[in-house]
Formats: C-alpha cells, structure tokens, sequence
C-alpha cells in the first residue's frame, strides 16, 4: 500500500518530512545566541562574524529555484534525501573545530543542502494531500514548523550553547538527520518518473542563482564595503544584469526553470511579495530582538533563548490546528491580513523598547503579538502561494515562495541592521551613550520591519483572493 493510499502513512510521512524542514529553519537561528562564543574561540572580528549568518542565507536563498526545478524534473524523494545528506554532513563540518574559512565554507553548504530539502518537502506534502480540508491541516503544521522554528532555533541555541558548547548545535543535525533519512525511505512514495523528456535550464539556473547570490552579498556586506563603493555598486549592477537576463531567457527556451506563466496565477503573485514584505520584519525581530536582549538587558543565552517560548507556544497553537479552522471558515485572505497586521503591532511594541527594560512589561506584550500574528498569517500564506499551481511545478512554486521570503528575510535583515547601525553611529558621533545609540538603532530597525508588515498585511486585505483552487487546475496561459 502506498503511502497516498495509507493516510496514517501519510501523515507520519509529513510528520518526518517536518522534521526535516525544522532542522534546515533552525539553522537559520540557532547560531544567533552562540555568536558571542563563537567569535571568542575562533577569532572572528566583528565584521566577518556576521558571515556565519550569511553565508548559510546566501546559498540557501541562491539555490532555493534551482532546487525545486530539480525536484519537479528528477524526483522529489531522491532530491530531498540528496539535500538532506548535504546539509547533514556540511553540519558535521560546522561542528567540528576547525577555523574562521571552514566554518563559513560548511554553513554555505547548509544552504545549498537546506534549498533542496525546504523546496522538494513542500511540493512532496501537497501531493500528499488533495483533499482541501487535510491539505490545510498539512499545511497549518508546515507552517507551525516554518514559523516556529526560528524562534525554536533561538531557545534550543541558548541551551546548548550555555550548559554545553557552541559545536553541538551543528553536531545535534547529525542523528536528526539519519534518522529522517532512514524514516523517509520508508515512508515517502518512490518517485514514479525515472526519466524526463525535458532538460534542466541550466542557463536560466546559472544566471538566476549567481544574480541573488551577488545581491544578497553586496546588501550584507554593504555596510562594511560602503554603500557607494565599487565593489557594491558593481555588485548590484552585475546582479540586476543577471536577472534581467534571466527573465529573457527565461521567456524564450523551451523548457524555462521558472515559467513567466506561473506570474499570471494572481495569489502566487502577491504572496510573494507579501512574503518578502513580511520576512524582513521576522528576521528582524529573530535577530535584533536576540542582540536587544544580549546587550542592552544583559540577558544570557538560555535567557534570551527561553524569552522566545512564549511566541512558540502561541504559534504551536495557532499552526496546529485554529489556523486551518481560521482558513477554512473565512478564506485565505482575512487570517492572513489580520495576523500580519497583529505582528506588525507587536514589532511597532519592540520599537519603544527602553534601555531598562522588564520583560514582563516592555517584552512580552511584543513577544505574545508575533506570535499569534505569525502562527495565524503562516498558514494562508502558504495556501494562496501554492495552491493554483499544478501538480508537476509544486516544487517551483514551493521554490519560488521560499526564495521570496529567505530572500526578503536576507536582504531585509542586512538592510535594517545597517540602518540601525547607521543611526547607532550617528548618535555616537554626537555623543550620546553607546549603549543608548546602540538601542536607538534597534528601535529603528523595529520600526521599519513594522512598516513592512504593515504594507503586507494591506496587500492580504486587497489583493488575495480567498477562494482556492486545486494544484491539479492547470495553470493560466
């Protein structure tokens, strides 16, 4: 019995699937709190820290197309074991001791493994689940995981990182990942297409993966670069070259890696812009409400990280279950504009966070509002992206979500941090505080990472459409 026919087989098959995906979107946070440790044992100065970060976003957001291209051509079982067996081994090379290059070098390879797996898994549980009432459950606790998990990732960091040591939050990838691995072989269904008739865009694969790669390096390293220096200038101009380029090539081969057609499917279009909208405010809140805590309240890593429970436990609860009831009762649009708009306001709380702070009064409340913003707002999201895709290019629509909301996440993370870095130097230069400059700074990035949300959750009330369709309606031509 396969594993579409067997639904408890099918839910055990997401249920490790989602593991899976939670051990990729930890590693986009798990380091926050470790950062510190990190820079101790291995030397790293304060500019080429924030490259263990990056690197893991840069290659991840790069290769998040080409990724579900290759799922949708060549299988998606096979190419989300090969992604996982990436990403686990590349985190055995992170955590093992070694220097600044092989660190960086093995978290770039996170990225690349952890494209594949995030944008194969999403396509694999949507051809689980035709059913539109299990597909929104699905996709609820697809959504917990996505939404959580960076949160979780700041909690689980903080743990390891004080009563252990900074290594184990690679190395604990290690037996997660077997353990996926062997489950998935008996779980997921074998791939029925063996061979293809179409061939992979490798042009449009090349151009479009160097074009967002050098547009995620030149906005991280913008700041230490200059924003008006050559090699950021010159970056941008090449990256926009790339993409248009691709976008040529990509309206005229045969079989393109993104299909343009895909842009006249109405909720695909405005999710994605919505998700880059909303994932620069939550990367924002991971990483500035994380240094807030670390450096204007002086909190320890398992405190910052157990700050984060309460957004989790809200989100788990939401994901888990009230968000598909939320769906399946008012649509996609109205829980999904209602949620952003509610995490909007809890970021626009972070932004007047004071330099003597009480967690109680200054940090729950904001805590407590992106949680329940983002476990109501994950799950529609996902929907109106995914759901008037076919069945064979749910994997490019998955890759096509993802990458706008780890692109958005990346390029509106290191703009808002060099924003708050900017406005931190201004005020020193002025001669204020250093320790109120550097929260001023926070509190800038805050601010605009709400106004983001803000715009977002304006587009879900305006522009998506609540009625969804099947991933088997074929698409609009």
């Amino acid at each position: 019995m396969t594993t579409a026919e067997d639904p408890r087989r099918r839910w055990l098959a997401l249920y490790v699937l989602c593991l899976g995906v939670l051990m990729i979107v930890l590693d986009t946070t798990v380091v926050t709190v470790a950062l510190p440790s990190i820079q101790t044992d291995l030397g790293f100065t304060d500019t080429s820290l924030v490259w263990v970060l990056n690197a893991y976003m840069l290659t991840y957001g790069g290769f998040l197309l080409l990724g579900g291209r290759l799922g949708d051509l060549y299988g998606n079982r096979r190419w989300f074991l090969m992604g996982l067996v990436l990403f686990t081994v590349a985190s055995l090379a992170c955590g093992i001791p070694g220097t600044q290059f092989t660190l960086v070098a093995a978290r770039a390879l996170q990225g690349v493994g952890g494209a594949v797996v995030t944008a194969v898994a999403l396509a694999i549980i949507l051809n689980l689940f035709a059913d539109n009432g299990e597909r929104a459950k699905a996709m609820g606790i697809y959504g917990f995981v996505t939404a959580a998990g960076g949160t979780i990732g700041e909690v689980l960091g903080g743990v390891i990182t004080q009563y252990v040591n900074w290594h184990w939050i690679f190395l604990i990838n290690l037996p997660i990942g077997i353990a996926v691995y062997v489950m998935c072989l008996r779980l997921l269904p074998v791939d029925t297409k063996t061979r293809t008739t179409q061939k992979l865009d490798v042009t449009g694969a090349v151009t479009v993966t160097l074009g967002l790669m050098l547009a995620v390096y030149a906005i991280v390293n913008g700041n230490a670069a200059g924003w008006h220096s050559v090699q950021t200038l010159g970056m941008l101009t090449a990256s926009a070259v790339l993409l248009g380029a691709f976008l040529i090539i990509e309206s005229r081969v045969e079989h393109p890696l993104m299909p343009l057609r895909l842009f006249k499917l109405h909720n695909l279009a405005v999710a994605n812009v919505i998700a880059v909208l909303w994932a620069a405010g939550m990367f924002a809140w991971f990483v500035m409400s994380a240094l807030y805590l670390q450096r204007i309240l002086n909190y320890s890593p398992l405190e910052v990280g157990l700050s984060f429970l309460p957004a989790d436990l809200i989100m788990a609860i939401f994901s888990l279950g009230l968000s598909a009831k939320l769906v399946m009762r008012y649509g996609i649009s109205a829980p999904l504009w209602v949620g952003l708009a509610i995490a909007a306001l809890g970021l626009l709380l972070f932004a007047r966070t004071p330099l003597d702070g009480v967690f109680w009064l200054d940090v729950l409340p904001g805590m407590v509002l992106m949680g329940l913003g983002g476990g109501m707002a994950f799950n529609p999201l996902l929907l109106a992206a995914m759901n008037d895709a076919v069945e064979d290019e749910a994997g490019l629509a998955s890759g096509i979500v993802n990458t706008s909301f780890m692109m958005g996440g990346a390029l509106g993370l290191a703009v808002l941090a060099s924003l708050a870095d900017g406005r931190t130097q201004q005020l020193l230069h002025s001669g204020d505080d250093a320790t109120a400059a550097l929260n001023s700074g926070y509190q800038m990035a805050f601010l605009i990472g709400a106004l983001f949300t803000f715009v977002g959750a304006a587009l879900g009330a305006t522009l998506i459409r609540s009625t969804t369709s099947s991933t088997n309606t074929p698409p609009a031509h």
